[in-house]
């Protein structure tokens, strides 16, 4: 295929341009927010430790793109999202939330600010929609007005990550892989195509990501392999994330849970006038959160899974669930992001109730493991 389109009998499965390559490599296909993206190509555990002791590409081109350009772009961003576009500039890139009235988080997402009035806005794949409807009304009524174009359809995303990445994009792509971490701007692609490239990622490793042409994804993706970077898919990016606390939309983040909640105060302006949301967020702040997320390691290699109950230690009643867990590839030991009340300290014993048995472990906070980046 050369674009990202839905399957040909017509369904309502989207495709990544980059599907026939994943099925040339025996990827596992998988549906995932309506995409038919891969879950690995060998072994999760061997690509987990790829991306954190070498280097892999994740085409993550599910996520959706949405241009947001006219003198009006920035304040209309400004007025709708948690952060602040004050403390970035052009050329950086900034993490941030959409909110529901209530302070629930409708989406997690990014803003790559790439030129004075060019704003590239990328959310979520379940959440573009909304995402969408959301940035359009903000622009509709922004102080001069402002475009938006969502371009999913129309380019690859491509995330190369881990301590490696830099080294071996370097030699096919130098302007992209010379990036400044969490910077945002237009490169040459290897084979010369013209895209932009942010030093972003999910993984807690070094890396970049790549918005390419869509005729150019192919090439792109080759070059990269190649030069000895190894393809990795979404089973592996979970793992990643997960060891390094990342929130995960439909898990820590979503309807009911606030940044506050999700220990994510830090991607609110709390001195903009104005972001949706902003009114109930700041009453929450008031009064305190009733729960927080918290890490939680066990004892052995137990798989905690979401919805699980988590027990404080001597008390017979639930204190929380978890709401995302698996075995860590690095620590082998089960870990698990989960919501507990907030004075629950790192140290506090709990146990975990896996499939009628009880697994030991105890509170940490996040991240589970430290990484160079």
């Amino acid at each position: 295929m050369t674009s990202a389109s839905p399957p040909p009998d017509g369904g309502d499965v989207r495709h990544s341009p980059l599907d026939a390559e994943h099925r040339s490599l025996g990827g596992r296909m998988v549906p995932f927010a309506g995409w038919d993206m891969p879950l690995r190509y060998g072994s999760v555990l061997d690509e987990h430790r790829a991306c954190r002791t070498g280097a892999v590409v994740f085409d993550v081109s599910h996520m959706g793109s949405l241009w947001v350009r006219g003198p009006g772009a920035v304040p209309a961003l400004q007025g709708l999202l948690t952060n602040d576009l004050g403390r970035v500039g052009p050329g950086r890139a900034q993490y941030t939330h959409l909110l529901d009235d209530d302070a629930s988080v409708v989406d997690d997402l990014i803003v790559w600010w790439v030129g004075p009035e060019e704003l590239l806005v990328i959310p979520n794949a379940a959440n573009t929609a909304p995402a969408r409807a959301a940035v359009e009304a903000a622009a509709a009524g922004a102080p001069g007005g402002a475009d938006v174009e969502e371009v999913t359809e129309r380019r690859a995303l491509l995330a190369v990550q881990g301590p490696e990445a830099r080294r071996r994009l370097a030699a096919l792509a130098p302007e992209a892989a010379a990036v400044a971490h969490f910077g945002a701007v237009p490169t040459s692609l290897p084979g010369g195509a013209s895209g932009f490239v942010g030093g972003t990622g999910y993984t807690g490793e070094d890396g970049v990501e790549l918005f390419v042409p869509v005729e150019a994804a192919v090439d792109v993706w080759r070059a990269l392999l190649e030069a000895g970077v190894v393809p990795a898919g979404l089973g592996a990016r979970d793992t990643l994330r997960l060891e390094m606390g990342y929130p995960l939309h439909g898990h820590e983040l979503g309807p009911g849970i606030t940044p506050l909640q999700a220990g994510l105060g830090w991607v609110v302006g709390w001195d903009k006038p104005a972001f949706r949301g902003r009114e109930a967020l700041l009453a929450e702040k008031e009064r305190g959160p009733a729960r927080r997320l918290a890490g939680i390691v066990l004892a052995d290699r137990q798989v905690p899974r979401a919805g699980c109950a988590v027990r404080v230690a001597g008390s017979a009643e639930p204190a929380g669930e978890v709401t995302s867990g698996n075995v860590s590839p690095m620590l082998e030991r089960g870990i698990a992001l989960a919501f507990l009340p907030p004075g629950t300290a790192p140290g506090t014993a709990v146990k975990i109730d896996i499939r009628g048995r009880s697994a030991a472990g105890a509170v940490v906070k996040p991240p589970f493991i430290k990484t160079g980046s």
